[in-house]
């Protein structure tokens, strides 16, 4: 399996339609809008101030995170660099290859983060443990990580 980077992730533009009247539109379409099929949308919100959300990679599931409402910090590791996005746009979201860490915080009040996945839920394919993640990227546990 192909190791991902961190700059492999990146924002996607939606395509918004508006109207003075009537406010937006944003479509996601499979086939088209993402470079996967969607399979499982899911979305976290009331998400308590401080906490945070994520801290796990996926072995094989692409994903494509939203920010329908508010605003969040996700961080992107790939075992040597880290690269953080600040999602605040429903027409905007990030899109994540497999193998990379993930850590979702700075959640602002009545955030809602949309995700919508490559696949259906199954527990192996996550990756929930930093060592293991490591081991999983063939990466020493003793390399420091550069943070952009």
């Amino acid at each position: 399996m192909e190791k991902y980077s961190v700059f492999d992730c990146s924002m996607i533009e939606l395509d918004k339609h508006h109207s003075d009247r009537k406010g937006n539109l944003t479509v996601v379409q499979n086939g088209d809008t993402l470079p996967f099929d969607v399979k499982r949308v899911y979305y976290l919100y009331d998400v308590p101030g401080g906490e945070s959300r994520g801290a796990h990679a996926h072995r094989d599931l692409s994903q494509f995170m939203v920010a329908a409402s508010g605003s969040f910090r996700v961080t992107l590791d790939d075992g040597k660099v880290k690269r953080s996005f600040f999602l605040n746009r429903p027409y905007q979201g990030l899109y994540i290859k497999p193998g990379i860490w993930r850590d979702l915080d700075d959640f602002s009040s009545g955030a809602v983060c949309m995700v919508l996945a490559s696949d259906v839920y199954k527990k192996e394919d996550y990756i929930r443990n930093y060592d293991e993640f490591l081991e999983f990227r063939e990466i020493s546990n003793d390399t420091s990580v550069k943070r952009l």
